[in-house]
């Protein structure tokens, strides 16, 4: 594979788009869901989604809300703009990724940490589906399966990754398994991403993202107060996002539209569950400052989030 097959694939799809979670603490129906807001599903970081997430959520489940002398929860990493002042505004999903910020592109593509390598590698074509697919891979309890299609701007399927001719890329991804945390507990983790990125081949103005993921993590166990499942739901939909391409300087979504979600459930033995829902539609317009209409348990708000440095500000 051609060296420079990293740096373009990350920019094909380290395309993560910003988002907040408007409510402060005390707005939160039940504070004790707070931090499963905080980071995406564990593993989540496997697939191609618009949630943050470093190397950490690929093995640290979320953990119970109300566990004896602990906060509780895993926070996850915060993206840019940070968890804001305390009590404020944080970024739902462990934050965000900075190339819809305008923050520019970096290595992995998303389908990998950076240091495990290149995409796609070590994978092979097959003739039959005209994609090239991965040899399931087992971490931490967890199978993940990965493909890829390649096309030239004719629209005419290639066996892999070429860097000046390859325009098109559809990448799917599957996470599925069983974790045991150290306390115990088991996350059963469930993850799918699809998406594909045109305007990649040599010469091009601009790339155009679409795509979808889904991801599921349930987590059952025991603490101080009893026995609980806690259910995190998350995923979203990137229609026609827009990437100007900027050589020498970041450039941001100059169009296109996001939509985000999270639901977190906790349950414990002989209790009601507590449910908590959050959604964001993020909007470019080709200005530097993304709309966004946040969602949060049945009250909306209407946002802003300057580009490319910005923080969110709600009214």
């Amino acid at each position: 594979m051609n060296r420079r097959v990293a740096p373009l694939l990350a920019a094909s799809t380290l395309l993560l788009v910003a988002a907040c979670a408007v409510p402060t603490d005390s707005e939160i129906a039940d504070t004790s869901l707070l931090t499963g807001f905080q980071s995406s599903p564990v593993a989540f970081n496997n697939v191609l989604s618009t949630f943050a997430a470093g190397p950490s959520a690929d093995s640290t489940p979320w953990g119970p809300p109300g566990r004896p002398g602990r906060r509780g929860g895993h926070h996850g990493p915060m993206g840019p703009g940070g968890p804001g002042r305390p009590g404020g505004p944080f970024m739902m999903g462990g934050g965000l990724g900075g190339p819809f910020m305008g923050l520019g592109f970096g290595p992995g593509f998303g389908h990998r940490p950076p240091h495990e390598g290149a995409p796609f590698a070590n994978c092979d074509f097959n003739a039959a589906s005209g994609r090239v697919e991965c040899a399931a891979e087992d971490r931490h309890g967890l199978t993940i399966l990965r493909s890829a299609s390649f096309k030239d701007a004719a629209g005419a399927t290639q066996t892999a990754f070429d860097s000046a001719a390859t325009n098109t890329i559809n990448t799917r991804i599957a996470v599925s398994g069983t974790m045991t945390r150290r306390d115990g507990a088991t996350s059963v983790v469930n993850h799918q991403s699809d998406r594909t990125v045109s305007g990649l081949a040599t010469g091009s103005a601009q790339r155009t993202v679409n795509g979808t993921s889904s991801g599921g993590e349930t987590t059952n166990g025991t603490d101080a107060t009893g026995s609980f499942t806690l259910v995190r739901q998350a995923g979203d939909t990137v229609s026609g996002v827009v990437i100007p391409i900027a050589d020498g300087r970041p450039s941001f979504p100059a169009g296109g539209t996001v939509v985000r979600s999270m639901r977190v459930v906790v349950t414990y033995s002989g209790q009601s569950p507590t449910t908590s829902t959050r959604r964001e539609v993020i909007t470019y317009d080709g200005s530097n400052t993304a709309k966004i209409v946040i969602t949060q348990d049945g009250t909306t708000k209407n946002c802003t989030l300057p580009l490319p440095h910005g923080r969110i500000s709600c009214s």
